[in-house]
């Protein structure tokens, strides 16, 4: 029978989830409601 609390104590994650985490969280990208908030600023801008 598999004792889950000793493969849990034995778990550590792979190093590659860890650097596509760190990727992910540390990346500047612009989601949808940047660029909307871009658009009525320039928008804002132009009248």
């Amino acid at each position: 029978m598999i004792n889950y609390d000793e493969e849990i104590k034995k778990f550590s994650p792979s190093l590659d989830i860890d650097q596509a985490e760190d990727a992910i969280y540390n990346a500047n990208i612009k989601d949808i409601t940047d660029v909307v908030l871009d658009m009525l600023k320039e928008f804002k801008e132009n009248e």
